[in-house]
């Protein structure tokens, strides 16, 4: 199975790729997104690591369920090669109402078929109120193209 754009990535594949993760895992569909992965892809997500799709889809289902009205925007921050390196912020609410905003940093390694066979992320999370929310696009679903992207100052 091949995953275009493939490696070595420009600055505007790197980019697409960058926007195509983005859609799928605002679609909250956790199969989808774990197409994007090798069968054999290597999680580090917080403090969990784990491997294989059927783990992925796994730990997207226990998030999704957890994280919910999640709405996410991925930049893409530096490539080289087979290698992406993104930041994130994402939005969501908790069981009880509670919204927060997640930043964060993935790094990301590609075979030569474009999938994902290694992915890292840090990620913080901070309480905010439902006021201070900034991504309010319908969801599930991709952000529209006229919300942009995190820009030059993200806080």
């Amino acid at each position: 199975m091949s995953r275009p754009p493939l490696p070595p990535f420009t600055r505007e594949t790197a980019a697409q790729k960058a926007r195509m993760a983005e859609d799928a895992w605002n679609s909250r569909d956790p199969v989808r997104v774990s197409l994007a992965y090798t069968e054999d892809s290597r999680w580090r997500n917080r403090s969990e690591v784990f491997q294989g799709r059927e783990a992925i889809v796994a730990f997207l289902t226990r998030k999704w369920e957890k994280e919910q009205e999640y709405r996410l925007i991925k930049d893409l921050w530096a490539f080289d090669g087979n290698h992406i390196a993104v930041r994130f912020q994402y939005e969501w609410h908790d069981a009880g109402g509670q919204w927060y905003r997640s930043y964060g940093n993935e790094q990301w390694e590609f075979d030569e078929h474009g999938l994902m066979k290694r992915r890292e992320a840090s990620i913080n999370d901070i309480m905010i109120a439902e006021k201070d929310r900034r991504f309010h696009w319908a969801a599930p679903g991709p952000r529209p193209a006229d919300v942009p992207g995190l820009g030059t100052d993200p806080f």
